[in-house]
């Protein structure tokens, strides 16, 4: 079991765009009829945090109230086990786990620390917990998830390891940046190639001492941070909020927006790899979300149309298509609607359309 169970919250998901978006991202998105893909990750960190332990949620801040919203079903035990940091700045994963390593020391440097994803869908429970245990086992390392590919994916890092694991535990050698399609073929075909599912294990002293050694111009910013004040924290809805880290501003600010695996995993020469014996799924487009879901769009009026999803905040009326896909979000107060329409078979290209409104600075449609 662990101390701190970290939830990393931040993100647009812009994959699933435009109902994924800067103000409800991915992770708060239905996942099933029941559930969020949040609020299963919410289940994962609770049946691997101890008792006593607690669950560190680090989200942007103008998602908080997203986060608490999804916690009507917990306990009040649980609500009691959670702390919710709103970063001030998205400055990717290395920022969001040195916040949550500057976090945990003010409790004690031998806190086991477990990093989950907030957007992935992770079964049966079980397995998970039984892997959990055997990541938390490394002590003084730093424990990766490895995914066992099941085809060539140039959408994942790569994590290589050796052929000999140790207690369960595989040394790894190298990560692999996204690869084109014919190394990831080489890759998916390799045994010691595994999906790298951005989980990660440490206890945290190990990984403050890791954080200076291999990214000081990250971490010097956050271990400045004293210790939270009582009067910097806030509830909602039963659960506690550090909203006014003093320092915490500041720290975003100076640190590099980087992503953990090239500051920290990449360069660790102390990192293990538990294979990961679950289902592992990572919604990558909208041909794979509406298989969670159920079309059940009640404002969608059809005629001579076939084998089309809609996911619409409007009424939308269907004449003589088939094989679409349509997302309509009519916006704040009628600003900034956005519709996409895309043919199955070519969702993929919806990161093109992403990076075309970047370029055109239409970020209010994202």
């Amino acid at each position: 079991m662990f101390d701190d169970c970290v939830i990393m919250a931040g993100g647009a998901g812009t994959r699933l765009w435009p109902a994924s978006n800067s103000r409800l991202p991915k992770q708060f998105l239905p996942a099933s009829d029941k559930h969020s893909f949040f609020s299963m990750a919410l289940e994962r960190a609770s049946s691997v945090t101890a008792k006593n332990g607690r669950i560190v949620v680090i989200c942007g801040k103008q998602h908080i109230p997203n986060v608490i919203d999804q916690t009507d079903k917990l306990s009040a035990a649980e609500k009691k086990r959670m702390v919710v940091i709103g970063e001030p700045a998205a400055k990717n994963t290395a920022a969001a786990i040195a916040c949550a390593v500057s976090f945990s020391l003010h409790s004690g440097e031998n806190r086991n620390i477990l990093v989950l994803t907030s957007d992935h869908i992770i079964k049966p429970l079980k397995i998970f917990r039984e892997n959990a245990a055997l990541a938390a086992s490394a002590q003084g390392k730093l424990a990766v998830f490895g995914i066992t590919p099941n085809r060539p994916e140039t959408g994942y890092g790569y994590i290589e390891t050796n052929n000999a694991p140790e207690a369960g535990l595989y040394r790894v050698k190298a990560f692999h940046e996204k690869p084109d399609i014919q190394t990831a073929k080489k890759y998916a075909a390799n045994k010691r190639f595994f999906w790298n599912s951005g989980m990660f294990a440490f206890n945290a002293g190990f990984m403050a001492r890791q954080f200076s050694l291999l990214a000081p111009e990250i971490f010097s910013h956050f271990e400045k941070i004293i210790k939270p004040k009582h009067l910097e924290f806030s509830t909602s809805k039963k659960v506690k909020i550090l909203k006014t880290w003093t320092g915490l501003e500041t720290a975003y600010k100076k640190a590099p927006g980087i992503s953990f695996d090239y500051a920290i995993a990449e360069k660790c020469r102390e990192t293990v790899m538990v294979r990961a014996a679950f289902d592992w799924i990572d919604i990558g487009n909208w041909e794979e979300y509406i298989k969670l879901t159920l079309n059940n769009n009640t404002q969608v009026y059809s005629a001579c149309s076939d084998a089309c999803y809609v996911d619409s905040d409007i009424p939308v009326a269907l004449a003589g298509v088939e094989d679409l896909i349509i997302v309509i979000r009519s916006g704040n107060d009628g600003k900034d609607p956005v519709a996409l329409i895309t043919k199955k078979g070519r969702t993929q290209n919806v990161r093109d359309i992403v990076e075309q409104l970047k370029k055109n600075a239409k970020t209010g449609l994202l």
